[in-house]
C-alpha cells in the first residue's frame, strides 16, 4: 500500500469538505461530500444530488468514482467521506460499500471527517497512523480500510477477475 504524507492528506480532507459544500439535497438536507486520491496523485471529488424521484439520486462517494473512472483513473490509495455532522461518524452508505470494493483493495484508508476539521493544517494529523486513539485525533477524523467498512467483502476477485488494484 502506497503511503500518503500529512500535506496529500490534509489536502484529500479538504476537497471532500469543499464538495459536501456543493451538494445538492433538498430534501433530505443531508449533504455529503467525498474525495478519492487516486494513485498518480490526482484527486477526485464528488457530492450526493438527490432527486425528487428518491431512487435517481447519487451519493458523494459514486459521484467522485464515477468521475475518476470517466477520465481513466482507477487506481486509488486513499478515500475521504465528510458530511454537516460535527462527529467524524458519516461512513459511506452500503450500496457505496460495495461500489467502493469495486475499486478499493481490502487494505485502502477511507477516512471518515467532521464537519468541524480544523480550518488550519493540524499538527496532530502527522500522528494519525501512530494515535487513532487520542480524543483530540477521534474529534475530528476516523480512519478504517476498506476491508474494516465491508468485511468478508465480494469483489472482482471472487468473480475470478482481478480488480484494478
Amino acid at each position: 500500500m502506497t503511503s500518503i504524507d500529512t500535506q496529500q492528506l490534509d489536502k484529500l480532507i479538504r476537497v471532500s469538505l469543499s464538495y459536501r459544500d456543493r451538494a445538492y439535497a433538498p430534501y433530505s438536507k443531508f449533504r455529503v461530500g467525498a474525495a478519492l486520491l487516486t494513485a498518480d496523485g490526482q484527486i477526485f471529488g464528488g457530492c450526493n444530488v438527490e432527486n425528487a424521484s428518491y431512487g435517481a439520486g447519487i451519493c458523494a462517494e459514486r459521484t467522485a468514482v464515477v468521475k475518476a473512472i470517466s477520465e481513466g483513473q482507477n487506481k486509488f490509495i486513499a478515500v475521504a467521506v465528510t458530511s454537516d455532522v460535527p462527529s467524524p461518524t458519516t461512513s459511506p452508505c452500503g450500496i457505496c460499500r460495495q461500489f467502493l470494493r469495486e475499486f478499493l483493495s481490502p487494505s485502502i484508508p477511507i477516512y471518515i471527517i467532521s464537519s468541524e476539521y480544523p480550518s488550519e493544517l493540524p499538527s496532530w494529523l502527522d500522528k494519525l497512523d501512530q494515535d487513532q486513539e487520542s480524543d483530540e485525533i477521534k474529534k475530528y477524523v476516523v480512519k478504517m480500510t476498506m476491508e474494516e467498512l465491508l468485511p468478508s467483502s465480494f469483489g472482482p476477485d471472487n468473480l475470478g477477475m482481478q480488480g484494478p488494484q
